[in-house]
C-alpha cells in the first residue's frame, strides 16, 4: 500500500489526502509525537475556557485527548479531506458533544475575525511549506494571514514542527515583523523509541497589536530541560539555537547505535548566561571488552589540568579511556567562568544529560560511575581578569596540580585550551616568631592566599629544552661566561627569570610588544627589572630591524618565545613575519658569529613548517630540532657557524656539564631538568 506522495506538493492536495485515510483506515496519524509528549507545552498555552481552532487534523488523536482529560472542550477541528472529517464525526459523535469536525480549506476558512483564542496545528505547515518557490511560500502567506484574522488579541498559534530551517525561519520572520510574541519550545521526549530521530517543537506566536513603526522583536526558546525562555536577539540566531539542538539529537542518535571512530566533543551551555559551562569528550575504546559493569563510565577533568597532554590532546584521552578500562568513556571538562559545588553537584546535575550519549548495548538501569583523579573536582581560582587590546581577554589563575603543588597561570581567553605562561607557587612560610599550624585535614580553600612563585622551577618542557640549548655556547667542559642574552616575548617572564637567576654573568633584553603582559609578570609572577635584566616595550620585529642597522653582532643567544594572534595560520608561534628570510638575516646579523639562535616553532600545517625549515636553513646552516613530547612544540637551535656541528651524544655531554655548573649548593634546582637528556634527543636538520 502506497501511502507516500508521489511529490512534495501533493501534501497540499485535498485528493491526496481522501486517498491517505482511505487507504489507512481507521488507524490514527500522528505526526511528530503523542499527546504525552505535548501536553506538559500545550497546558501552559491552551485554557479550559478557549474556543480553539485545530487546522489539517486529519485522523489524530491529538483533539480527543485534550478534551476527553478537560484541558479544553470547546474546539473546531478542519480538514480538506472530506474522508478524514467524516472518520473522526463518526468516533466523537456521542461522546464529544461540544467537539466539531468542518471540510473547510485553511486557506479559506468561513469563521468570523478574532473567532478563537488559540489555533493548533500538528504538522500542518511542515506539510504545505515543502519548498521555498515563490507559489508555495504564496500559500503560506495566506495560511498566516487567515489564523492571524480568526484570532484574537492575546490568542496563541500553536505550531507543532520539526523545524526544518527554512519553515522555522518563515514562521519567525512573519510573525515577528507583525508584533507577534515568538517563543519555540523543545517538546521532551518520553524515552521510547520516537518515530522521527529530530527533536519535534512547538512554536507559540502570541498576537499582540502592530505597534506603527516599532520593529522592537521578541524572540524566545525554551530548551526541553526548562521551563524559562531564554531571549535571543534576532530571527537567525533562533534557527541556530533550533539546528544546535537538532544536530545535537542526530549526534545522541548515532553514537546510541554505533561506536565512534573518531572522538567527539560538545559543550554543554549554563542556562542563564547561555556560556559554556561543561565540555564533553566521547572516547571509545574497542580494545576494551564489554562486560555487564565496564560498558560507560564519566570522567570529571580536574579543574585547571585540562590542557594537560592526557586530558587536553585526543591521544592523551585515548589512554585514559583505555587505562580506566570502559568501553566509552565521557570526559568532561570544567570552565573557568563556572562554579561548582563539588562531584555530587555535578553529578546531579549531568546525570540526564550523559545518559543520552550513552553506547550502544549499555544494560538497562545500569549505574553508571563517575570518576576523577582522587576522587575531587580539583581546585581553580581566579586572581586576576584583564584585557588588552593586543592579547585580548586574559585571566590569572592559581590551579592545584598532580599531587600537593599549586601552579599560577596566564590564559588567553581567545585560546583558553592552551597555558600561555606557567609558574608553580612555593608553599607560604610562617613569618619568623609565627607558629606552624598544626596539620588537619581541612582541605586549603582555593580563596587562600598563595605562595610566593618558584623562580627556579620551569614549568614548560618547551622553556627547559630552550635553556639546554644554551650549552651551544660555551666550551665541551665549561659553562658560558659573560653572555648577552635576547628574549622576545615575555609572557609571565619565568624563561627570562632562570637565564637572569642561574647564568649570574648574563644581561637579559626581553622585549614585549604588550605592555599589559609586562604589568601581569611583574604583579602576579614574581618579575622584576634590575641592572642585568631591562623590559623593553616595543614590536620585536621593529626592535631586531633597529638593532641590526645600528649595533650588529652583539648577543650571544637570541630566544623567540612568542605566538602569534592569527588563528586562520597553521602556525601558532611564532608570527609568520619573524621567519621570513629578511628577518632571521636581520637576527643573525645582531647575533655574534658563534652564538645561538632558539626559536619555539609550533605549527600543525605540515607543508608551512617544511617550508619555514628550509627558510631557516638557508639562513642557518647549523640547525637542530628538539621535539617536545606530547606537544606540537618544537625548539629549533641554530647557528650560523664557524662551530663544528655536534651529534647528539656530544651535545648531551655539553648540557650535563652545563648542568652540573648551574647546580651549585644553596640554589634549588629540579631534577626534572636533566638538560643532557633534553638535548640527547634532538635531531640534526
Amino acid at each position: 500500500m502506497e501511502l507516500l506522495p508521489r511529490s512534495p506538493a501533493e501534501f497540499g492536495s485535498a485528493r491526496y489526502w481522501d486517498r491517505f485515510f482511505r487507504q489507512r483506515g481507521q488507524r490514527p496519524f500522528e505526526w511528530y509525537g503523542a499527546f504525552p509528549e505535548l501536553c506538559p507545552v500545550l497546558h501552559k498555552y491552551v485554557r479550559p475556557r478557549d474556543k480553539v481552532l485545530v487546522v489539517g487534523c486529519g485522523n489524530s488523536e491529538l483533539s480527543e485527548q485534550m478534551y476527553d482529560v478537560g484541558m479544553c472542550q470547546d474546539i473546531v477541528n478542519i480538514d480538506v479531506s472530506d474522508a478524514a472529517v467524516r472518520q473522526m464525526r463518526e468516533r466523537s459523535a456521542s461522546s464529544r458533544p461540544r467537539m466539531s469536525y468542518l471540510l473547510m480549506d485553511m486557506l479559506h476558512m468561513d469563521f468570523p475575525d478574532a473567532h478563537f483564542q488559540v489555533v493548533l496545528d500538528k504538522g500542518t505547515l511542515d506539510a504545505l511549506l515543502t519548498d521555498e518557490e515563490e507559489a508555495t511560500l504564496a500559500k503560506v502567506d495566506h495560511m498566516f494571514s487567515e489564523i492571524s484574522r480568526v484570532l484574537q488579541v492575546g490568542g496563541r498559534y500553536l505550531c507543532v514542527s520539526l523545524a526544518q530551517a527554512h519553515v522555522l525561519k518563515k514562521a519567525v520572520e512573519y510573525f515577528s515583523q507583525e508584533g507577534w510574541v515568538v517563543r519555540v519550545h523543545q517538546v521532551a521526549s518520553s524515552g521510547d523509541k520516537q518515530q522521527f530521530v529530530l527533536p519535534v517543537f512547538v512554536y507559540v506566536m502570541t498576537k499582540f497589536r502592530k505597534v506603527p513603526g516599532s520593529s522592537a522583536q521578541i524572540l524566545e526558546i525554551c530548551p526541553e530541560e526548562q521551563d524559562r525562555p531564554m531571549r535571543v536577539e534576532s530571527a537567525e540566531r533562533l534557527v541556530a539555537a533550533v539546528k544546535d539542538r537538532q544536530h545535537y539529537a542526530l549526534l545522541c542518535s548515532q553514537i546510541s547505535k554505533t561506536p565512534c571512530r573518531e572522538q567527539v566533543s560538545l559543550d554543554l551551555c549554563d542556562r542563564e548566561s547561555g556560556k559554556p559551562r561543561y565540555t564533553l569528550h566521547v572516547v571509545d575504546s574497542p580494545s576494551v571488552k564489554p562486560s555487564r559493569d565496564n560498558h560507560f563510565a564519566i570522567f570529571i577533568i580536574p579543574q585547571g589540568r585540562e590542557t594537560e597532554w592526557l586530558f587536553g590532546t585526543e591521544e592523551g584521552r585515548r589512554q585514559l579511556a583505555a587505562s580506566a578500562g570502559f568501553g566509552r568513556l565521557l570526559a568532561v571538562a570544567l570552565h573557568r567562568e563556572q562554579l561548582y559545588e563539588g562531584m555530587a553537584a555535578i553529578q546531579a546535575e549531568l546525570s540526564g544529560k550523559v545518559m543520552e550519549l550513552a553506547p550502544p548495548g549499555l544494560p538497562a538501569r545500569q549505574q553508571v560511575p563517575f570518576l576523577s583523579v582522587g576522587g575531587d573536582i580539583g581546585v581553580r581560582a581566579v586572581r586576576h581578569r584583564g584585557s588588552s587590546p593586543l592579547s585580548g581577554d586574559f585571566v590569572v589563575e592559581d590551579v592545584k596540580g598532580d599531587g600537593t603543588c599549586y601552579f599560577r597561570r596566564l590564559i588567553f581567553l581567545q585560546n583558553r585550551n592552551v597555558v600561555q605562561s606557567e609558574a608553580r607557587l612555593l608553599a607560604p612560610t610562617p613569618l619568623p616568631g609565627q607558629k606552624k599550624r598544626k596539620k588537619d585535614k581541612k582541605k586549603p580553600s582555593p580563596t587562600e592566599a598563595p605562595g610566593a612563585i618558584d623562580k627556579s622551577y620551569l614549568c614548560c618542557e618547551h622553556h627547559k629544552a630552550m635553556v639546554a640549548g644554551l650549552c651551544l655556547l660555551g666550551g665541551p667542559d665549561a659553562l658560558p661566561g659573560e653572555l648577552a642574552v635576547l628574549v622576545v616575548g615575555l609572557g609571565g617572564g619565568s624563561l627570562p627569570l632562570f637565564v637572569h637567576d642561574y647564568f649570574s654573568q648574563a644581561r637579559v633584553a626581553v622585549v614585549e610588544i604588550d605592555p599589559s603582559m609586562l604589568e601581569v609578570a611583574t604583579r602576579w609572577f614574581g618579575f622584576s627589572q634590575g641592572d642585568r635584566m631591562q623590559v623593553h616595550v616595543s614590536d620585536g620585529l621593529d626592535y631586531v630591524a633597529k638593532l641590526a642597522a645600528e649595533a650588529p653582532a652583539q648577543y650571544d643567544a637570541i630566544m623567540f618565545d612568542v605566538d602569534s594572534k592569527d588563528f586562520t595560520v597553521g602556525m601558532s608561534c611564532p608570527p609568520p613575519a619573524f621567519v621570513e628570510k629578511a628577518f632571521l638575516q636581520k637576527v643573525k646579523t645582531i647575533l655574534k658569529p658563534e652564538g645561538v639562535f632558539v626559536l619555539n616553532l609550533v605549527c600543525r600545517d605540515p607543508r608551512l613548517k617544511e617550508s619555514v625549515l628550509a627558510t631557516l636553513r638557508a639562513v642557518f646552516p647549523l640547525l637542530y630540532a628538539r621535539r617536545i613530547h606530547g606537544e606540537l612544540n618544537e625548539i629549533l637551535l641554530c647557528q650560523a657557524g664557524p662551530a663544528g656541528r655536534h651529534g647528539p651524544a656530544e651535545l648531551g655531554a655539553r648540557a650535563r656539564a652545563m648542568e652540573g655548573a648551574l647546580r651549585q649548593p644553596g640554589r634549588p634546582w629540579d631534577s626534572s631538568y636533566a638538560l643532557a637528556d633534553v638535548l640527547q634527543a634532538v635531531l640534526i636538520l
